[in-house]
């Protein structure tokens, strides 16, 4: 896919809430070839105060707006399908945030406009490139572990209070599990392909709550199994992501700091200090118990539009096929069966997805 790389690549960001304000439009504005020029929202105040030059629309004028090449689609996720199929349908490329739709079925249809559009479709999984995810490719890469045997990765916060909105409401899309299994989910499938099968638990624990907020996934590997889990009940105390290998385990504790960052507006992405990690992965000798301290590698989120951007371009492959999408859409979905059914199944992909994801995606282990 090419584009005239002497001009900029005009984008156009629908929703303005968290996700837009916090983590696209940052990520956008920072990336050199990117223009962001239009901002599909009912918060047109919100957005001008940060954009003063920017073009605001409702967010179906923006799907299809004449000035922009890009489309970058951060709403409630129920209206994720019908605004990016419009924007493919209008010439356009596009970036959805996770999660990528509603259903399996959704994200192949999703992907089968993009191809029938010529266009270029992703989902935006920018926890590849925070600094646990990039310490553990790191440490998986050297062989310090051995053969790995059990991964964990939780994404634990402390929430108690059900509050009114519409994540926490009853209705499509909605819950914990919806919001950060797919964060999880791909980040395993970056690091170790595709899973054989799902075994899934997921709950409403906090008083009141009116959708999940508990969740514990095992995905199932030949000679691994994978543990994901997320709550909104965890003060603490746990490492955010564990590997035990047949020689090793590493282990890192804390989140990355982007987020928090990109929050405070203090130090923007693109920029030095942006993404620094003061608290390192540890490297534990099974042999010895042995720990040594590993600073994590640099972390940029900027990485995922710079790619996005390349791919455009012509320079690069996507940095998030479409076909991992649906890979994690196909686990996603499989998780809420399992944990409705209680017991382990298989994942519903063709030969042909299973395929095509793992030429993308190898895994490193497993």
């Amino acid at each position: 896919m090419t584009n005239n790389s002497s001009m900029p690549i005009r984008a156009g960001l629908i929703g303005y809430g968290y996700a837009g304000k916090t983590f696209h439009a940052p990520l956008l504005r920072a990336v050199p070839g990117i223009d962001l020029a239009i901002v599909g929202s009912s918060r047109g105040d919100r957005v001008l105060a940060d954009f003063p030059n920017a073009t605001v629309v409702s967010p179906e004028e923006a799907a299809t707006h004449p000035d922009a090449d890009l489309i970058v689609i951060a709403t409630p996720n129920e209206s994720h399908f019908p605004l990016a199929a419009a924007a493919l349908r209008a010439g356009k490329h596009v970036v959805v945030d996770k999660p990528f739709t509603l259903d399996l079925s959704q994200a192949r249809e999703l992907v089968r406009i993009a191809r029938e559009h010529k266009r270029l479709l992703s989902v935006f999984q920018n926890r590849r490139w925070e600094s646990d995810i990039l310490g553990a490719k790191s440490i998986i890469s050297s062989g310090a572990l051995g053969q790995i045997v059990h991964f964990e990765a939780h994404m634990d916060r402390y929430r108690p209070l059900v509050r009114q909105r519409w994540r926490e409401d009853p209705g499509p899309g909605a819950g914990l599990w919806f919001d950060l299994g797919p964060h999880l989910i791909d980040l395993t499938v970056h690091l170790f392909g595709l899973p054989d099968a799902v075994l899934a638990s997921v709950a409403a624990l906090r008083p009141g709550s009116r959708t999940d907020d508990w969740a514990h996934v095992q995905l199932i590997y030949p000679h691994m199994r994978a543990i994901l889990h997320a709550t909104l009940l965890s003060s603490g105390g746990l490492p955010r992501t564990l590997i035990h290998g047949t020689q090793a385990s590493w282990v890192k504790y804390g989140p990355d700091n982007q987020e928090q960052q990109l929050v405070e507006g203090c130090v923007g992405p693109g920029t030095p200090g942006f993404g620094y990690d003061p608290d390192p992965g540890i490297l534990i000798e099974g042999a010895t118990s042995r720990r040594t301290e590993i600073p994590p590698p640099p972390a940029d989120q900027i990485g995922y539009y710079a790619g996005v951007r390349d791919a455009i371009l012509g320079r690069a492959a996507l940095p998030v096929s479409p076909e991992s999408a649906i890979a994690v859409m196909a686990i996603l979905e499989t998780s809420f069966a399992s944990a409705t059914e209680g017991r382990l199944l298989t994942l519903p992909l063709t030969e042909d997805e299973r395929d095509a994801c793992n030429k993308l995606e190898p895994g490193i282990s497993g």
